[in-house]
């Protein structure tokens, strides 16, 4: 039986073009309804990489996101993401993109068909037994991120996926994979849309829980962000004053100021 992409299905909305623009932004948006609900029967999927790349972690090991187009792109974005909220070092995730950092921005024809091209971009970061690999693919047939995905589970590095079709070969190449099933797309094949958004939902589910295992938060505070901005300097005062009961606002963002963190002003408070 041949595997039936039900991303590339014919859209339910017809006659695009003949509705108002009122009408397009309301289909849409009852569309994307459709995804969180999705996304929440995936959850025990979800749940079970998640801890797996939350282990390897805590063992010092880095967690890699690989993808083509879209999904690629929104690796990159998960991943660049992480140090500046949780005040992890830069390389501890990593989104990599068929055609690199060229593929950011523009497409890069034929990159994704490459089977062998995504482990030799893995092996660039010196990937290990040590580390867990997530392939992000919509259709889930990506060659590019299927061949790399195979490559990790022959020398023993554990492989997560995120697609949106049910039994896909990007599933069948990883230990932990993730299904969120949300149909046809509002434009047909348009998997930008849907698709895209329940791939967001899960990246940041995975790296939200992790960061929160390896300690990056504390009760609901992001108290590791880097203060690379005046808002976040702003926030980072009054979060401090709200942990060690000062009233100093300048105090306080000059305690802040001095040891870059929201936890480490605090402990030198305490201490």
């Amino acid at each position: 039986m041949a595997f039936k992409k039900i991303t590339e299905q014919p859209s339910p909305y017809r006659n695009l073009e003949k509705m108002t623009v009122g009408e397009i932004l309301s289909n849409i948006n009852s569309a994307d309804k459709t995804v969180p609900t999705a996304v929440e029967k995936a959850i025990p999927q979800i749940e079970k990489l998640t801890e797996a790349a939350a282990d390897k972690m805590l063992m010092g090991g880095r967690m890699f996101y690989i993808g083509a187009g879209t999904s690629g792109r929104l690796g990159i974005v998960d991943a660049s993401e992480c140090p500046p909220t949780y005040g992890v070092p830069y390389g501890l995730v990593i989104g990599i993109i068929a055609g690199g950092e060229k593929a950011i921005t523009s497409a890069v024809e034929f990159a994704e068909d490459d089977t062998e091209q995504g482990w030799k971009d893995l092996l660039g970061y010196k990937v290990s037994h040590k580390d867990v690999v997530i392939g992000i693919a919509a259709s889930g047939t990506t060659p590019y991120v299927i061949g790399a995905l195979e490559e990790c589970r022959k020398r023993g590095i554990i492989t997560g996926s995120i697609s949106c079709n049910p039994d896909s070969p990007v599933s069948a190449a990883a230990d932990f994979p993730i299904e969120v099933i949300v149909g046809p797309e509002f434009v047909t094949g348009s998997t930008r849309m849907k698709s895209g958004t329940a791939q967001k939902l899960v990246l940041n589910m995975i790296s939200t829980t992790v960061m929160i295992q390896l300690g990056r938060v504390e009760d609901n505070k992001m108290v590791n962000m880097q203060l690379t901005n005046d808002k976040l300097v702003d926030r980072g005062t009054k979060m401090l004053m709200e942990r060690v009961k000062m009233t100093d606002y300048e105090k306080a963002k000059e305690l802040l100021l001095k040891y870059g963190s929201v936890k480490k002003a605090a402990d030198s408070v305490v201490k």
